[in-house]
């Protein structure tokens, strides 16, 4: 029960990753507040309370500031506290090369993508101020690392969120809120559904573990992250990628 009475905001949190992320706090005895779009999954915190956990959906929209606030108060107002963000909110890209690229739809990967992370911080970090101390993990990703073919908009955000997580980590270091980010490889959620079983078995031949990550890896990262067993980390991106990014 790493997480024992501590209130958790995971955005992005009905599907993938972030879902994964908030079922393992959940058993860990976080209390979680899931903030995601997709309200057709909002049956997710009910199966968590079934389960014995604790658990609030609640509507929101990312690239939307007052959404995100609503976010922020409706967890704080609901249990009192906020002592954990996860950023994990974000849209997959439409590959192309940049000629091609529609700059909406860039603007639209990175409203979702960085400026989204951003306005989660933001409102976040002022309850965690309060509380003197906190944990953030945004979600970026292998692609923020190395050059991909076709891929622009994305990699720009994520290449955008580490260094946001870092830049955040050493301006509120002192204030007891450590700011981290994870950075996962291609990995199985409903974001493979954009890419065809050819670039999908690329990205295995390419990975020295020759698979693909799960949610659950990516998941027990972020809770290390977040727990007191990494009290004295903060600025750091944490690869979890099976050895892409090494190569």
């Amino acid at each position: 029960m790493r997480l024992k009475n501590k209130v958790a905001v995971i955005t992005g949190g009905a599907s993938g990753i972030g879902e994964a992320t908030a079922w393992l706090f959940a058993n860990e005895g976080a209390k979680v507040v899931i903030g995601d779009v997709a309200e057709s999954k909002m049956e997710i915190a009910d199966k968590i309370k079934e389960t014995g956990g604790e658990a609030l959906f609640v509507h929101c929209d990312v690239s939307d500031y007052y959404s995100v606030r609503h976010l922020m108060e409706k967890a704080t107002d609901t249990y009192g506290k906020l002592d954990i963000l996860v950023a994990c909110a974000g849209i997959p890209e439409k590959h192309g090369p940049v000629h091609e690229l529609d700059q909406d739809y860039w603007q639209k990967v990175l409203d979702i993508n960085l400026t989204g992370v951003m306005l989660s911080n933001k409102y976040a970090i002022p309850y965690m101020l309060k509380n003197g101390k906190g944990a953030i993990v945004n979600m970026g990703s292998f692609m923020a690392h190395v050059g991909i073919t076709n891929s622009a908009a994305y990699s720009a955000a994520k290449a955008a969120v580490v260094n946001l997580t870092r830049a955040e980590a050493v301006t509120y270091a002192k204030q007891g809120i450590r700011v981290n980010s994870v950075s996962p490889g291609t990995t199985e959620s409903p974001a493979l559904k954009y890419f065809t079983k050819e670039q999908i078995q690329e990205t295995i031949d390419h990975n020295p573990m020759k698979r693909l990550g799960k949610p659950e890896e990516v998941a027990k990262a972020v809770l290390f992250l977040v727990s007191d067993d990494a009290s004295f980390i903060t600025g750091t991106d944490l690869h979890v990628d099976g050895g892409y990014t090494a190569q």
